[in-house]
């Protein structure tokens, strides 16, 4: 069983490799629904500055970039493969410097204190090394009255149990529970300190 971690990690965790590029293609098809649902509960305004942590091979992105069209998009994600995937697939708004990706992990996000409106996540946070660290550096990026939506959909095997807490252990007010079809997203907002 330990082998069959093992390769869906590699695949759709951390993608790496022949089974990283397959996962990317496959989560790009499977995941589009998701992330649109996400981005209509985060809100998200044509000035906005807007987060996705594990974007994975940049649907989210793309949707995002449409919407702000005055704005900017940033992403982060673990895995040099969806890097270059999302690249890729964000070329042109890359190169209009509308859309930033970088290497890195949530723990450690790269950018500077309270840069974004809106951080959202789809799928990733069960790949984070340290949810609670993960969760703590959204907060810290995130501008006060700011908003933050983690999306899970029925593939990704997260439990609902203890998000909002988790949400709140972090700083985050406001935090519950939205069910959607085939999703659950947890959303809070940074108190404006």
């Amino acid at each position: 069983m330990a082998w069959a971690k093992k390769l869906l990690m590699r695949a759709f965790g951390r993608p790496s490799g022949v089974l990283g590029r397959l996962g990317g293609v496959i989560m790009a098809r499977v995941n589009r629904d998701a992330a649109a649902q996400v981005i209509e509960l985060v809100d998200v305004g044509p000035n906005d500055k807007v987060l996705e942590v594990g974007f994975g091979p940049g649907v989210a992105i793309q949707l995002l970039s449409q919407r702000v069209p005055a704005g900017w998009v940033a992403g982060v994600d673990q895995s040099q493969e969806m890097v270059r995937q999302a690249a890729a697939r964000n070329a042109e708004a890359a190169r209009g410097r509308r859309v930033d990706l970088r290497y890195g992990s949530a723990e450690r996000l790269p950018f500077g204190d309270e840069t974004f409106d809106k951080v959202l996540a789809i799928n990733s946070m069960q790949a984070w090394t340290d949810a609670g660290a993960g969760l703590r550096e959204i907060r810290r990026v995130l501008k006060p009255g700011g908003n933050v939506v983690l999306g899970f959909t029925v593939n990704s095997g997260q439990p609902k149990a203890g998000f909002a807490e988790s949400l709140a252990a972090a700083g985050f007010a406001q935090a519950r529970i939205v069910d959607r079809p085939k999703l659950f997203c947890a959303i809070a907002s940074k108190r404006g300190d």
